[in-house]
C-alpha cells in the first residue's frame, strides 16, 4: 500500500518553529510577553510540539524559554542546539523536554562553512545525542541543507543518530531548492534504508515549502515543521494554517486541531512580527471568503460550495459579497435584500452601472452605505418616493 493510500492510518504531528524560525525573519523580534502568548495559543491549538528558541543565547531568550516550560503547557516544549554540548546544558537548565541537535550535513556546507570532514560531523552528533538522552530528553537530529546532501551519507548520519538514541531526523530544505516529486522519492529512499522517523523543514524560496512538506509526507515522513503566516528565514517556511488544512480538506485527514482559531493566532503574530498579512493569503486571508466578480459571486450566493472549498467559519473567517468594478446583477440584489430592499431587475442595472462607474474613479469596491445612497440618487433622479426601510 502506498503512503498516498494509508496517509490516514498514520499519526501526522506539527512541530510549530515561529518562535525559533520564524523569529529569525529579518527584522523580526518578539517582545518576551509576546513569545509566551504564541506558545500558549499554539498550545491552545492542539500543536503537538513548539520549537521555542535557542538557549544558549542566554538573557531574555532564556528566561523567556523558562516561562514558558513554566506554564505546562500541552504542547511539547523544543529548544534549538547546535552540536555542542554547553548549548544542550542550558536547554537542560530551561527544562524543555525535547532538543534539536542542529548540523550542517552537506558537502557545501561541511567544506565552505564548518571546514571540517564528515566524520566529524557524524564525531559530533553522536556525542550531543548520547548527551541529551542521559538527560532524559526527547531528541529530533537536524540535518542542515539536507536537500542539498549525499543521500548515501544522509543514511549513514540517520543510522548513526538511531543508534545513538535520537527520536528522529529532520530533513531541513534550508534554501528551498526542491521540488514535491523529488522531495518525495528523497522522503521514500530515507525511510526505507533507515526505517526512522522524519521531520519535514522546508522553505519557501521558490514558493514550494508547503507542497514540499506535504510531499515529505507521501513520502512517509510524520512529522511536519511549520511556522504560523509561514515566517522564517528569507521567504520563510511552510505555513502552519495552510499545511493542516491541506491535510484535513485536500487529503481528507482527521487532524486534531482547533482551526477555527487560525484567523485569530495568524492576526496576532502578525502584529507581533509587525508582518502585515496580506488580504490574499492562503487560507487565512480575507479575500479568501470575499466574492466580487459577478459569475462568482451569483454562484457563491446560489450555494457557497461552488466557489468555496471549505466553510469560513473553519478557519474564523466570514464570508463576504463586496460590490465593485466586477459585480453583477445578482450581488446588487443580494445586497439589497441585506436592507429588506426589493429591487427589480431595471433598477438593479441602473445601480450596477453607477457601481462600476464609481468603482473605476475610486480604484476600489464601494462600501454599503455608498451602494445605498447611489440607490437614493437614483430614485431621486427618477422622480420617485425614498424608501422608508433604505
Amino acid at each position: 500500500m502506498s503512503m498516498v493510500e494509508n496517509i490516514g492510518s498514520r499519526k501526522i504531528r506539527i512541530v510549530d518553529t515561529t518562535l525559533r524560525d520564524g523569529e529569525q525573519t529579518a527584522g523580526v523580534v518578539f517582545a518576551n510577553h509576546e513569545k509566551v502568548m504564541i506558545a500558549q495559543m499554539l498550545s491552545d491549538l492542539g500543536i503537538y510540539q513548539l520549537e521555542v528558541g535557542i538557549p544558549a543565547m542566554g538573557g531574555d531568550e532564556k528566561e523567556t524559554i523558562k516561562s514558558i516550560c513554566k506554564r505546562n503547557l500541552k504542547s511539547s516544549i523544543m529548544a534549538w542546539n547546535r552540536a555542542v554540548i554547553s548549548d544542550l546544558e542550558h536547554s537542560v537548565d530551561c527544562g524543555v523536554d525535547a532538543v534539536a541537535i542542529s548540523l550542517s550535513v552537506s558537502d557545501i556546507h561541511i567544506k565552505h562553512k564548518l571546514n571540517t570532514t564528515r566524520e566529524w560531523v557524524i564525531e559530533s552528533m553522536v556525542k550531543s545525542v548520547e548527551f541529551a538522552k542521559k538527560n532524559g530528553l526527547y531528541v529530533s537530529v537536524n540535518g542542515e541543507d539536507a536537500s542539498r546532501a549525499d543521500i548515501d551519507f544522509l543514511v549513514e548520519y540517520i543510522n548513526a543518530a538511531k543508534t545513538a538514541g535520537a527520536d528522529r531526523f529532520r530533513f531541513c530544505d534550508t534554501v528551498g531548492l526542491m521540488e514535491p516529486f523529488s522531495i518525495r522519492k528523497a522522503i521514500e529512499t530515507l525511510r526505507q534504508k533507515t526505517d526512522f522517523e522524519i521531520e519535514m523543514h522546508t522553505h519557501n524560496d521558490f514558493g514550494m515549502a508547503t507542497a514540499n512538506a506535504l510531499a515529505g509526507v507521501l513520502g512517509g515522513a510524520n512529522y511536519i515543521g511549520v511556522t504560523v503566516n509561514g515566517l522564517g528565514e528569507r521567504a520563510g517556511n511552510a505555513a502552519l494554517e495552510e499545511v493542516l488544512m491541506a491535510l484535513k480538506i485536500v487529503y481528507n485527514y482527521g487532524i486534531d486541531v482547533d482551526t477555527t482559531k487560525f484567523r485569530e493566532i495568524s492576526e496576532y503574530v502578525s502584529r507581533a512580527s509587525g508582518r502585515v498579512l496580506p488580504e490574499w493569503k492562503a487560507i487565512v486571508g480575507t479575500n479568501m471568503f470575499r466574492h466580487e466578480s459577478g459569475i462568482h459571486a451569483d454562484g457563491a450566493i446560489k450555494n457557497p460550495k461552488n466557489y468555496e472549498s471549505f466553510d469560513p467559519s473553519e478557519v474564523g473567517l466570514m464570508r463576504q459579497i463586496v460590490i465593485g468594478k466586477h459585480s453583477g446583477r445578482a450581488a446588487i440584489v443580494n445586497k439589497f435584500k441585506e436592507y429588506n430592499i426589493d429591487i427589480d431587475n431595471v433598477m438593479a442595472d441602473e445601480i450596477l452601472k453607477k457601481v462600476r462607474e464609481f468603482s473605476v474613479a475610486m480604484k476600489r469596491t464601494l462600501f454599503d452605505k455608498e451602494i445605498v445612497q447611489i440607490y437614493h440618487d437614483i430614485l431621486n433622479d427618477n422622480g420617485t418616493k425614498k424608501s422608508p426601510t433604505a
